[in-house]
């Protein structure tokens, strides 16, 4: 059988475990409320509702595409696409194709950045390697002016930080919405989770400061992980609602 990704792939490894992919859901959650394009994803009420359903929502469809047969993942693809143009008509204006490119860049990023904060740094090849499965993905979706390679990516995503993203009304209205979802406790573990996993301009952005309290937690939590008691913090991390697509990420989708 034909895999979109294939099996022994280093990408499947990242996306196939719950704590990288809350890494990358937090990155995630902090680089959306910056975005200059935010206004799209409150159009339709739904992120500003329910910002977590929402970014899950996101997760789940990347790793349909990743654990998926070749043809099922295409159709995954071309039901985002569906999504994205009915949303384009109901507004009658297009999402910029800047918009789009920028959200394959952020995943590309932040894949690499929680597999080299919870595992191991990744070799030039395995980073390629990552690169590659979305830039396909971004063809499939037809997203305009990709980057041909790693190198391309990474000048590209630095120009990214640097012009799409602004502080503005939508950025408070999502924070004060995590902040409601999560409570005290679960906001706190997430800002710091931010800053520990996202680039500079965006921590300077959202005016975090530089160190995060989980630097010296990381070690603690990898000894956690080898006893089998990760899924009790991961339990930790996200409301009761959500208990069930934590449990659901250590395992590949069916």
């Amino acid at each position: 059988m034909e895999y979109f990704v294939r099996e022994n792939s280093i990408v499947r490894e990242i996306w196939g475990k719950g704590d990288t992919i809350l890494f990358i859901f937090a990155g995630a959650s902090a680089e959306f409320a910056l975005n200059k394009a935010v206004d799209w994803l409150f159009y339709t009420g739904k992120l500003p509702q329910d910002p977590l359903g929402r970014l899950f929502s996101t997760v789940s469809y990347a790793r349909k595409i990743v654990f998926s047969e070749k043809q099922a993942a295409i159709k995954a693809i071309e039901n985002i696409n569906t999504i994205h143009n009915s949303v384009e008509t109901s507004r009658g204006r297009n999402i910029p194709d800047w918009a789009y490119r920028d959200v394959l860049l952020m995943l590309i990023d932040y894949s690499i950045r929680s597999y080299e904060i919870l595992e191991r740094t990744l070799s030039l090849a395995e980073k390629r390697e990552v690169f590659q499965v979305f830039y396909r993905l971004g063809k499939r979706m037809r997203i305009k002016d990709l980057p041909q390679s790693f190198e391309q990516f990474q000048r590209m995503r630095k120009n990214h930080l640097e012009q799409h993203l602004h502080y503005g009304n939508f950025s408070e209205a999502l924070y004060k919405r995590y902040r409601q979802q999560l409570g005290w406790f679960r906001y706190r573990l997430l800002i710091e989770t931010q800053i520990l996993i996202t680039p500079k301009k965006v921590r300077q952005l959202l005016l975090f400061r530089s160190f995060s309290l989980l630097h010296p937690v990381i070690l603690i939590y990898k000894i956690i992980r080898i006893m089998k008691l990760d899924w009790l913090l991961k339990s930790l991390v996200l409301p009761s609602a959500y208990q069930e697509e934590i449990r659901s990420m250590d395992r590949a989708p069916a």
